[in-house]
């Protein structure tokens, strides 16, 4: 009778709980905007805390060299993690400012130029086009066809001139996000200042929730997986960076329009592995075929092609090294998934991922196989004993 008692008081919870469920999704159909604008402005009011997360996981590793210099110096080694905060900002803050005052402008009025002129160049590259001899290999079927798709593209559609206009003018003031650049700020700097306070925090809670076992793992994966990331961040950033400077400068010096925004988006896309620099380098020799004909577009390609080599057999093994030790193939897939399913950001976190990954499945693997091992061992020495 009992039993039956609490049966019977298992399917009422049962019941309970699913008609509650059936509310609950009715209520949330039923009020899909009104839910849907609560998530936005959830996400829209946390943001400045997560911009300042990011910021801190940023600045971590150079506040923590500086930091190291620091202790060395007898008279500042107890305030050693405030100057080191303090010195990365001021470094920061004037890289951006640098940025915002000299690159930015010429970048984006580079665009808007490029955009309002793009039927002008569209039109002189089929009077080059048409002006050639018939018997010129330019002059095929395919290269015509390829012209011709360009003058559909509408290039105002992708991109707000105005707004670039603006921003090129220095209309667009700082201040309409001041807030939320502040609390960015005083997040990532409480986070740099407070950072081991805050993972002994983090792990005490850990701690205090799983099993000491999954707890070690926990922390190990952890600490491995910051690793696998700031690590393939700070290289990508500084790669990028030398790779972007090296191409504004190459195409400066020929005398390639836009060459400053070519650079940048060569630099961009360099953080990408393998599909980055194929797509930048593609984009940049259309723009100079356009803008400048086919010889300098030739003259570009060739020495674009010459620094991707410089960078892929030196300049990168020196700042990346070999430290993911994924294989290429593993890669393109990688970024191939990434960019399909999360676009430029799922392309560039697609290797450090994997690489995390590959770091799981490869010690399941080896538990696995130890735990078989030890199985056999056991069942020899059980037949032995017999």
């Amino acid at each position: 009778m009992e039993k039956k008692s609490k049966n019977i008081g298992k399917k009422w919870i049962y019941w309970f709980s699913f008609a509650m469920a059936v509310i609950l999704i009715y209520k949330v159909l039923d009020n899909y905007s009104e839910i849907k604008d609560w998530i936005s402005n959830f996400f829209r009011i946390i943001m400045p805390f997560v911009i300042g997360i990011i910021i801190a996981y940023l600045l971590y590793l150079p506040s923590k060299k500086i930091e190291n210099v620091y202790k060395k110096v007898k008279l500042i080694r107890k305030k050693s993690r405030l100057l080191s905060v303090m010195t990365v900002y001021i470094i920061a803050i004037v890289l951006f400012l640098l940025i915002i005052r000299f690159v930015v402008p010429i970048i984006s009025q580079s665009i808007v130029d490029l955009v309002n002129n793009f039927q002008n160049y569209y039109n002189l590259t089929v009077e080059k086009i048409n002006e050639l001899p018939d018997d010129s290999p330019l002059k095929s079927e395919y290269l015509i066809n390829l012209v011709e798709e360009f003058k559909n593209i509408d290039l105002k559609q992708f991109v707000n001139v105005e707004k670039l206009t603006k921003y090129a003018q220095g209309a667009i003031s700082i201040a309409s996000g001041i807030f939320d650049f502040f609390v960015s700020i005083i997040v990532s700097v409480y986070i740099l200042l407070e950072r081991t306070e805050i993972v002994r925090f983090i792990k005490k809670l850990t701690k205090s929730i799983f099993d000491e076992d999954i707890y070690n793992n926990i922390n190990k994966y952890f600490d491995r997986t910051n690793e696998i990331f700031l690590k393939f961040l700070a290289s990508q950033f500084l790669d990028a960076i030398v790779v972007g400077i090296l191409t504004s400068v190459a195409m400066s010096i020929m005398g390639v329009k836009y060459g400053l925004l070519l650079g940048f988006l060569i630099g961009l896309f360099n953080m990408i592995p393998y599909f980055g620099a194929i797509i930048a380098v593609t984009i940049s020799i259309i723009i100079t075929f356009l803008t400048g004909g086919i010889s300098q577009a030739i003259w570009m390609a060739v020495v674009v092609i010459i620094l991707q080599q410089i960078d892929a057999n030196i300049i990168n093994p020196k700042i990346v090294g070999d430290s993911l030790k994924i294989s290429p193939l593993l890669v393109i897939f990688a970024v191939t998934i990434g960019g399909a399913y999360f676009g430029f950001l799922g392309m560039f976190l697609a290797v450090p991922i994997v690489a995390v990954i590959k770091i799981v499945l490869i010690d399941y693997i080896n538990y696995k196989e130890k735990t078989k091992k030890f199985e056999i061992v056991n069942t020899e020495k059980n037949k032995e004993y017999k």
